[in-house]
């Protein structure tokens, strides 16, 4: 089992910054890729961005191209977003979540996440 847990939500202006982190506990060996994730109200939960295993390759939804940075540090365990020139409509629980035994951004795509956190709130 692998537990997740987010931090570093918060109410943001307009053009302003955010760092999540999703610390990762329990089985986190081998290393799997992670992505984040996002629901605003009333929607469905979208994909914001995936990370490989060792951090190599990334993806981002094209929503977020340009203003957000996924990156992990295994040594801590631990994944972050960086969130630059944040938008009204970026508001929304963002989770963060990890595959089991997934290792690329393909595979995490294709396979969905089998472990989530239990949400940050950002508001813009």
């Amino acid at each position: 089992q692998v537990q997740l847990v987010e931090s570093g939500g918060g109410l943001v202006q307009a053009g302003g910054s955010l760092r999540l982190s999703c610390l990762a506990s329990g089985r986190t060996f081998p290393r799997v890729a992670m992505g984040w994730f996002r629901q605003a109200p009333g929607k469905e939960r979208d994909i914001v961005a995936v990370i490989s295993d060792s951090g190599s390759t990334t993806y981002y939804a094209n929503s977020v191209k340009g203003r957000f940075t996924i990156s992990r540090d295994n040594a801590k365990n631990t994944m972050y977003l960086q969130m630059n020139s944040l938008k009204p409509e970026d508001t929304a629980v963002y989770y963060c979540a990890s595959a089991r035994s997934k290792f690329t951004v393909t595979a995490f795509q294709s396979s969905g996440p089998d472990y989530w956190g239990q949400g940050t709130q950002v508001t813009d």
